[in-house]
């Protein structure tokens, strides 16, 4: 039974929620003030409805008073991320409370409102700095520590402790959009050059050169493996990848998506580099005998353990440095190859399908500018078939 109690201008409702480990009863406490103009009659019949609420919100625990965001997200962490997200997203994950926790992690989670998420996250925008460099957060980051406050709470909803996920109405300021720092063509076929005239290791020329035919993701091509490779039909399949964690190590895990398990059909010059590796391969298998692992992994260390996932991204790094060539990430191979299928008019459902991505609205969201480019000529393309421009005045005599 709720008991209520006048404290001046308001009332005090309070249930008590059973006892805890040590016997000591729990309770769980609202305020409730009245509304200007209500008599004495409304305010007690609106007290006493108030009460039986706040009373059967008690009783299916969706009253969560003593619990902090800080305590619940770790809850939330080990109940739900642990058991149901991939180890890389679990990982990544698990950075971003170190600026949550201070902003909001000392409050009780049935106190947080969407105003107190709101400016956190329009600080994290405006104010926000990385802090490997210094410069600010981009828009993506911010997204992602919102993502993880609305899991949390999303969380606690589903366990009936709250009855509304206040990020439900925060929206993330919008900032400048950034441009997808990607190759040209010009710079790919000068690498491309680069790579067959240098004394490149095999595995690495096949490394950057296959990462930009197939829009493979790193973890995807650190994945494959020999039994992938349908040599009859020049078909390469995706039905893995290879991972890494500070905690595991490197690890094999399932495809990011059901639709990134995909199969593409390669140009001949591809599986003859890819042959060229496998034989070299097979070369460093003999001349090592027992102590070489045999994974069936394309590409491996040394000794034929998984390669490292950070390795191809810090030679070509290098090789770049040592070549005086602007430097992309390893993401940026699979923009440069998105770009290309954009701009040589392929559809976006198509494109979507090449990349892996769960939906073509996937596609249209990554890469919006490259679209609308490639739809703009669409006008210029309509006035060349129909030779609108071209006609020309009727000879005279």
């Amino acid at each position: 039974m709720a008991s209520i109690r006048k404290k001046r201008n308001s009332y005090e409702i309070r249930v008590s929620c059973g006892y805890d480990l040590k016997g000591k009863q729990k309770f769980q406490q609202m305020t409730w003030k009245p509304e200007e103009g209500m008599t004495p009659k409304q305010i007690e019949k609106e007290v006493n409805r108030q009460a039986v609420l706040f009373e059967e919100k008690c009783l299916k625990g969706q009253v969560t008073a003593n619990v902090k965001f800080e305590e619940f997200a770790e809850q939330w962490f080990q109940e739900y991320a642990k058991l149901n997200l991939k180890n890389t997203s679990y990982e990544k994950m698990k950075q971003l409370p170190t600026r949550v926790y201070p902003a909001i992690g000392h409050l009780r989670i049935d106190r947080i409102t969407g105003r107190h998420i709101q400016q956190f996250v329009n600080d994290l925008a405006l104010n926000g700095k990385n802090q490997k460099n210094g410069n600010p957060l981009s828009r993506k980051t911010v997204v992602h520590h919102l993502n993880f406050i609305s899991d949390v709470f999303s969380y606690a909803v589903k366990m009936d402790m709250l009855t509304d996920n206040p990020c439900r109405n925060v929206t993330v300021p919008k900032g400048e959009a950034k441009e997808k720092n990607i190759y040209t063509v010009e710079e790919l076929a000068q690498i491309f050059e680069l790579l067959d005239s240098e004394d490149v290791p095999v595995k690495y020329r096949v490394f950057f050169k296959l990462a930009v035919y197939s829009g493979f993701r790193r973890g995807e091509l650190l994945g494959l493996e020999w039994k992938d490779i349908n040599w009859e039909h020049n078909l390469i399949s995706v039905r893995r990848t290879s991972n890494y964690t500070v905690e595991q190590g490197t690890y094999t895990d399932t495809t990011k998506t059901k639709k990134s398990k995909r199969t593409l059909r390669f140009p001949d010059h591809v599986m003859d580099m890819l042959r060229e590796l496998q034989e070299e391969q097979d070369r460093e298998r003999i001349k090592l005998s027992d102590i070489w692992a045999d994974t069936d992994r394309l590409f491996t260390q040394a000794d034929g353990r998984p390669m490292n996932n950070n390795t191809p991204y810090y030679w070509v790094k290098r090789f770049c440095e040592r070549n005086n060539l602007r430097f992309c990430d390893l993401h940026s191979l699979r923009h440069a190859h998105a770009s290309i299928l954009i701009n040589a008019g392929v559809d976006v459902a198509t494109v979507s399908a090449d990349l892996g991505h769960s939906t073509p609205t996937t596609t249209l969201g990554k890469y919006t500018h490259e679209f609308q480019e490639a739809q703009a000529r669409t006008s210029t393309i309509i006035e060349s078939a129909l030779c609108f421009s071209q006609k020309k005045e009727p000879d005279t005599v």
